[in-house]
């Protein structure tokens, strides 16, 4: 010990050692317990050299275990090795997980879990979430997100034979002796608040409490005449068969009394049939109704192809995101976004036409032998 006491002095009378260093040096000849040494308690060293007591078992701890030169430096924290980089394989097994179901227990893969899983098939021996992210952005790929979508059926003769039916409809030049109309419809729940909500203020939003009133609900039937840039919504309580058949009627009966046919393109809903008029008309009526309608359903899993659909997106985010608590105010409010956009006469120009579903939706159509 009196060598490594030298030593020690040594590392103090020279002044060219780091403050680090020399740190160390006075808590090992502090803490000597050989004859002659002060043998102090780690407690009393720390408030002497004015470092933690935790910084003193770590040095004493080095210099048993390592020797003088181990405790007299700062021994670089080990960490477990992480690869910067994944190879080919490792990148391609990476994106299939990615793409593949989350396991059990969890909504979707997250970064880290990607991550344990290369670990867990044993492709990387280690991996950080931030290499895992970085990949799967090369790949534009988010695992964590969803979006709901419209899927149509494969090779499809009855899907593909109806979005033809209704892409030539839309190609027609505009008659008016024959107008064309698209009609669909959508459920609304009625929301009140059982609190007053605080206005917004500079610097703070409006404040809206989490819970609501339940209300019932209601039926919108959205009327759209694209060519011209009109539409219509019918708010009801109900969206029964006697509700569908009056939306027609005033349609054929009203608004369209002096053409000659209507052409009416809807989806298959089940009220959405000529049947629906004779349970709510005399059949003279209803026959004379159908009469005057030239019907086209969209496909089944082809709603996408209804230009009221797209209106109806339109309504519910410009008007509908809120909470609305009553009929009369649905109906308020609803007439209101009607009356601006049909004064602004915003058309839909549909351009998707049946040579382009040939290409691009090629897989929808029955392959031939």
């Amino acid at each position: 010990m009196d060598e490594e006491r030298a030593e020690l002095e040594g590392v103090l009378a020279g002044g060219k050692s780091s403050a680090l260093k020399q740190a160390h040096a006075r808590i090992l000849l502090k803490a000597d317990v050989s004859p002659g040494g002060p043998g102090w308690s780690d407690s009393k060293i720390a408030e002497a050299v004015d470092v933690g007591t935790a910084t003193v078992e770590r040095v004493r701890k080095r210099f048993v275990e390592q020797g003088l030169e181990a405790a007299l430096v700062r021994k670089p924290q080990e960490r477990p090795s992480r690869l910067k980089t994944l190879d080919g394989r490792a990148e391609a097994k990476l994106i299939a997980l990615a793409c593949s179901s989350p396991p059990d227990g969890r909504k979707a893969w997250t970064m880290q879990l990607l991550a344990d899983k290369l670990v867990e098939l044993e492709v990387v021996p280690a991996v950080c979430d931030e290499t895992v992210r970085r990949c799967l952005k090369k790949g534009d790929l988010k695992p964590h997100l969803k979006k709901q979508w419209c899927i149509p059926p494969a090779k499809n003769g009855e899907f593909v034979a109806a979005m033809e039916d209704v892409l030539d409809v839309y190609h027609r030049p505009c008659d008016e002796r024959r107008p064309l109309v698209c009609l669909d419809e959508a459920s609304r729940q009625l929301i009140g608040e059982t609190i007053t909500p605080i206005p917004a203020a500079p610097g703070r939003p409006e404040r809206v409490d989490y819970e609501y009133a339940r209300n019932g609900t209601a039926n919108l039937f959205m009327v759209t005449e694209p060519l011209l840039g009109w539409r219509a919504v019918k708010v009801t309580e109900k969206r029964t068969a006697r509700d569908f058949a009056e939306v027609v009627r005033w349609l054929v009966e009203e608004v369209h009394e002096e053409a000659d046919k209507v052409v009416l393109v809807m989806d298959n809903l089940n009220t959405h049939k000529v049947a629906s008029l004779y349970e709510a008309f005399p059949p003279e009526q209803a026959r004379r109704i159908a009469e005057k309608l030239e019907i086209h359903h969209t496909p089944k899993h082809g709603s996408w192809l209804n230009v009221a659909e797209i209106e109806l997106s339109v309504l519910s985010r410009q008007c509908l995101d809120r909470r609305i608590e009553s009929m009369d105010e649905l109906k308020r409010q609803v007439a209101a976004w009607e009356e601006g956009r049909n004064e602004r006469r915003v058309e839909t120009r549909w351009r998707f036409t049946t040579a382009d579903a040939r290409i691009k939706l090629h897989r929808l159509y029955p392959s031939l032998p």
